[in-house]
């Protein structure tokens, strides 16, 4: 199923649709009758999704022949990630931070640790949402209109954890499955997993929805997306305060730069202006006289003679 050919034509469909005006409008309509319809359903199967996964899991328990080399591999599964997620929050973000910006990227850090948390509890960038902003504000010095304009763009497009998830999740997918990786299609999954993390939704277990379109892309197994969801609980808690952790170095990034060019374009330019003639000579102010004393000309010198005048 080539998923990423049905959302170019769902847009350009909708995009035609638009373009048909009241003769359009019908079937958009029926669209999104069709779309509440089907969210409903969702939040049905959402209330018995926990039982469907233990099925699953269970299911792949028992069709394993060695149980404990699944374990062993989930249990390296997820530490990879982890490690992962790490290096990246704690050293890849906070030193491009740096190098832009010469300050300290973990009193940054500091100043957002509320929104981390709560991104740890919920795992959810949208949920965070609110909380990042008023830190960002108040804590770190972010104005108003950077912070309402990054943001929520992050909160939506930028999704670096769930891509760096999401190419664990595939690699661990095609070695249970023994199925060997070229490079090319090495290559694949690092491009699909960063355009389809860009799409995925700030919601618990996003990622997991977009990871079937990268197992599509190089041809391994889908039904396994069960065992990702069986500890997706975990990882998609350091994916989100990953996802957060970088919208908000973006917003620091970009009032620094903002900073910068104001600092720049208030300070006045200084030019040099050369003269080729030379500048006449500035008349020596005559000095204030004593009202005592009386100057005559002297002939012959250059300077006055004065005498002193009797007050009687």
């Amino acid at each position: 199923m080539n998923i990423l050919g049905l959302v170019v034509f769902a847009i350009v469909f909708g995009v035609a649709l638009r373009k048909l005006g009241p003769e359009g409008e019908l079937l958009i309509r029926f669209f999104n009758s069709f779309n509440d319809a089907t969210m409903v359903l969702v939040s049905w199967i959402m209330w018995y999704a926990p039982v469907g996964i233990l099925f699953l899991v269970a299911s792949k328990i028992v069709e394993m022949e060695n149980v404990e080399v699944l374990f062993s591999s989930l249990g390296k599964y997820i530490l990879c990630c982890l490690l992962g997620h790490a290096i990246h929050g704690l050293l890849v973000l906070p030193l491009i931070y740096f190098l832009f910006t010469r300050k300290n990227p973990f009193r940054f850090l500091w100043g957002i640790m509320t929104p981390l948390a709560t991104a740890f509890g919920t795992s959810s960038s949208s949920a965070t949402l609110p909380l990042m902003m008023t830190c960002v504000e108040e804590r770190n010095g972010v104005s108003k209109q950077i912070s309402r304009f990054i943001l929520p763009i992050g909160a939506t497009v930028n999704m670096d954890g769930a891509a760096l998830f999401q190419c664990v999740a595939a690699v661990f997918i095609a070695q249970l499955n023994q199925q060997p990786l070229d490079f090319v299609k090495i290559i694949t999954i690092l491009v699909t997993a960063t355009a389809s993390s860009v799409g995925a939704a700030g919601i618990p277990a996003g990622g997991v929805l977009t990871l079937a379109i990268i197992l599509e892309a190089v041809s391994l197994p889908i039904h396994h997306i069960s065992l990702i969801l069986a500890v997706d609980w975990l990882v998609d808690r350091s994916c989100t305060i990953l996802n957060v952790e970088g919208d908000a170095f973006g917003a620091g990034l970009l009032q620094h730069y903002v900073d910068r060019t104001d600092s720049r374009s208030s300070v006045p330019e200084l030019i040099q202006v050369k003269n080729e003639t030379p500048l006449a000579p500035l008349p020596i102010p005559a000095e204030e006289g004593n009202p005592l004393l009386k100057c005559y000309p002297a002939p012959g010198e250059d300077a006055d003679i004065c005498q002193k005048e009797s007050v009687m």
